[in-house]
């Protein structure tokens, strides 16, 4: 294997190499944008890997036009879903259609959740929802 290449690639992405930001309408949360536009040119989906501390998380909100689905890692946390809570954790995967209200809390020391958004969110204030309509 002396001829494999180590120099850096938009297409192997490794988490500790890239930075991290503090997303909108989040607290105690740390995101890492993996794959998306700006990091290695994907047009249909963006993805983070998240990690949010005890009694943190986000309030609801929601996303038109845009898919969300989160695996979680490690950890535990209470999701709103449309209203219902459900308690979820590790191996867990939820999903958040368009103009779905979610929100999370975590109820574990941390936990750590990979992100999928379709097409990308890129933390575009157009694409969220932070009031449910009256």
């Amino acid at each position: 294997m002396s001829d494999t290449i180590t120099e850096r690639c938009p297409y192997v992405i490794r988490p500790s190499e890239m930075p991290t930001y503090s997303p909108a309408n989040h607290t105690g949360t740390k995101n890492t944008r993996l794959i998306g536009p700006a990091v290695n040119g994907a047009k249909y989906l963006e993805i983070a890997l998240g990690d949010i501390e005890r009694n943190d998380g986000s309030p609801p909100h929601a996303h038109p036009d845009l898919e969300q689905a989160t695996y979680i890692i490690e950890g535990e946390a209470i999701t709103e879903i449309d209203g219902k809570e459900y308690h979820v954790k590790a191996g867990d995967m939820l999903y958040y259609p368009p103009y779905v209200f979610h929100s999370i809390k975590v109820i574990s020391e941390r936990i750590k959740l990979l992100v999928i958004y379709a097409p990308p969110y890129g933390e575009d204030p157009a694409k969220v929802i932070k009031q449910r309509p009256a």
